[in-house]
């Protein structure tokens, strides 16, 4: 019999894998989904919405709702504005500078 060997906290795997300079990169660069995908789940619930009644309201699919949380879908400008609609919300995108790096 094999014995399963004990899970370690997320943020533990998290900080080393985030010592690898590519993975380091790749993580950075999906934050904008992530924070996307952050926002609607936290205004949904906010609301007391399902994924079903959000996605009627703003007149998709409770699929199409999954997929932006999960953040398995590049949504267009549109269908962002159409859930941030439905929550009462607008979409708000801002540039900023990089970093400079040393």
């Amino acid at each position: 019999m094999t014995r399963a060997r004990a899970s370690r906290p997320f943020r533990e795997y998290h900080d080393e894998q985030m010592q690898d300079p590519e993975f380091a990169a790749a993580y950075r660069a999906l934050e904008p989904e992530f924070q996307v995908a952050r926002e609607v789940i936290r205004l949904r619930l906010q609301r007391g919405l399902s994924q079903k009644e959000l996605a009627q309201k703003a007149g998709t699919g409770q699929p199409n709702i999954s997929r932006l949380e999960r953040g398995t879908i590049n949504p267009s400008l549109r269908f962002l504005q159409r859930v941030a609609s439905a929550l009462g919300a607008e979409v708000e995108i801002r540039f900023r500078p990089l970093e400079a790096a040393d």
